[in-house]
């Protein structure tokens, strides 16, 4: 059985990065290219700042050996990141992240308190891997385009980032495995509340304890930043919402016939 879901959930997956690969096209990748040129003026200025600074120190020469020592080859056109290269990292993204879907569905699948049909589970459990994987890491360390973010430090922010995805999905676990002493107890509608105060209460503590991290530049345009990120949130909604949609809908003629 767990192959079989194993291969739906990367079916899920697949189609789920091809509707995220069109949303970051259409609305995602020109919020790439305003942040892009962006940061082509912000290099521009500070070239011809050098260049005059040189002048005026009586060395006029340097700056068209900086010029010359600063062009680099193109390694990969724009237009390839913008579209077999982002289409090729949407697509085992989301694959990937459907299949392991599918095996949390497997692992979770008769082990959730209640009488949820597949395609609910699926549906709760995706918008759950939502909140856990993506939302909430995002809110302490956002999404950036281009131009954000000092190069040095590409590093540390990975690292920081991927700590409040772990601490995240640890904290939703252990919050839910209190879900059956606290529901024998205080019932489920109270049960519920008190799993989702503590997760919030432990990524919030984790959250103000962890660094911060802002090297937003000065002058980047606000509204430029805010859609970027829109766009970010918008594509993982998506993945995860069609995931767990197309996947419950498949989990469920396959566990029904497997039944009969």
């Amino acid at each position: 059985m767990v192959g079989a879901l194993l291969v739906r959930g990367m079916l899920a997956g697949v189609v789920a990065g091809l509707l995220c690969f069109g949303f970051l096209r259409i609305y995602g990748e020109p919020q790439v290219e305003r942040a892009i040129s962006f940061e082509t003026q912000i290099e521009k200025s500070e070239a011809e700042a050098a260049h005059a600074a040189a002048h005026a120190s009586g060395t006029p020469h340097s700056h068209d050996q900086h010029d010359h020592n600063g062009e680099q080859p193109e390694l990969v056109s724009r237009s390839t990141q913008a579209g077999l290269g982002l289409f090729v990292a949407v697509m085992v993204y989301s694959t990937a992240f459907g299949g392991l879907f599918a095996l949390a569905f497997a692992f979770a699948y008769g082990r959730v308190p209640g009488a949820l049909t597949p395609q609910a589970l699926s549906f709760w459990l995706a918008m759950l891997c939502f909140v856990a994987v993506y939302l909430v890491p995002n809110l302490k360390y956002p999404a950036n385009p281009p131009a954000v973010g000092a190069a040095e430090t590409i590093g540390s922010r990975t690292a920081l980032y991927f700590i409040m995805i772990a601490v995240s999905i640890a904290a939703m676990a252990a919050a839910y495995s209190l879900k059956r002493p606290l529901a024998a107890r205080f019932g489920d509608w109270n049960a519920n509340l008190a799993i989702a105060g503590c997760y919030v209460v432990v990524v919030a503590v984790v959250g103000l304890l962890l660094p911060a991290v802002d090297e937003v530049p000065e002058h980047f345009p606000a509204a430029l930043l805010w859609k970027f990120r829109i766009a970010s949130i918008g594509a993982q909604a998506l993945m995860w919402g069609a995931i767990g949609l197309l996947f419950g809908a498949l989990a469920q003629r396959t566990l029904a016939s497997q039944s009969h």
